[in-house]
């Protein structure tokens, strides 16, 4: 039934049986592993939940300790809310676990491969309003990238997954991944504090405008830098991503407020006005005109997409 404690392996329809509370789990799929656990889709009753399973007890009860916390948060969820946490003993052995609200969704980093960039910008800020209440609570998320954000079907709402690196501010994080943290790129320490879920951030928009990740050169800062001043979709973003890798935003709702700002800014009076003084614009063929007529529309959707979610979601 199991592989050792460094993969936790449980076959389907297996039975998890808690010491304490007495409640049973039926094994349905394993979802995914990550650096402190193993997570399972199991069934409780006729209910379909998560269970994840720790290799460390210590991690489990910190981060059993920060969903309690975030669950008596009002208003939007920020991840699972937490059902039970309990031991489950099996050959003489202790298998801390913890069963939460089972999220149905599409994982962020898929959606950053198979969406235009716009996108991402409507994800970022969504999930800087989920940071913002997160960081209010006195934590931060710590190990933040698009693997742990779920976008729940169908409204693409943003939720947290995995909140076993989220650490106290003015405490040490412990867990992390390189490309998205300062410390590996040279722009502070891994004090936990907002801006270095900030700079995580602003790693996903470069991430979604590069479409990879990448590793460090000889110039690591400037390395950064440079791609935000030459990458042109980060362009309209440039003068926030900077400040958001120097580490100069102390709150999450201020860069929110920044990327709102500049998300929502109309570009359409520029190309009407190229297209009316231009004499060539005239003489356009009907496929060109249909080609300027896709793009307005284009950019109308997205426009009307920016608008949809800052009124029904984020605000």
């Amino acid at each position: 039934m199991m592989t050792g404690r460094d993969e936790i392996s449980i076959p389907p329809g297996t039975i998890v049986s808690g010491k304490w509370h007495g409640r049973r789990y039926q094994m349905i799929r394993r979802l995914g592993s990550g650096t402190q656990g193993t997570v399972y889709l199991v069934k409780a009753g006729n209910k379909k939940v998560a269970m994840k399973i720790a290799k460390n007890r210590g991690s489990l009860i910190s981060e059993v300790n920060v969903l309690k916390r975030t669950g008596e948060l009002q208003g939007q969820p920020l991840g699972p809310s937490l059902f039970d946490n309990d031991d489950w003993i099996v050959n003489n052995q202790i298998f801390s676990f913890c069963v939460m609200e089972y999220l149905d969704g599409v994982p962020l980093s898929e959606a950053l491969r198979n969406k235009p960039f716009d996108w991402a910008v409507i994800y970022v800020i969504q999930l800087l309003s989920v940071l913002g209440r997160l960081h209010r609570a006195g934590y931060i998320f710590g190990d933040l990238k698009p693997e742990n954000i779920i976008l729940l079907s169908p409204g693409h709402t943003v939720r947290c997954l995995d909140f076993g690196g989220a650490t106290r501010i003015g405490r040490s994080v412990r867990e992390y991944t390189t490309f998205y943290d300062r410390g590996y790129w040279g722009y502070g320490t891994r004090k936990a504090e907002p801006s270095y879920d900030l700079f995580a951030c602003t790693m996903m928009m470069i991430y979604a405008a590069e479409g990879r990740t990448f590793e460090k050169n000889g110039n690591r800062e400037k390395q950064l830098v440079q791609i935000v001043r030459t990458n042109d979709k980060l362009a309209r973003y440039r003068s926030i991503l900077e400040k958001g890798l120097a580490g100069r935003y102390a709150l999450a709702e201020e860069m929110r407020r920044d990327m709102l700002q500049k998300a929502t800014e109309q570009e359409s009076a520029p190309v009407l006005r190229r297209s009316h003084t231009s004499r060539s614009a005239v003489s356009r063929t009907g496929s060109e005109r249909n080609g300027w007529f896709g793009a307005i529309v284009t950019a109308s959707v997205i426009m009307a997409a920016y608008v949809l979610f800052v009124m029904v979601y984020i605000m």
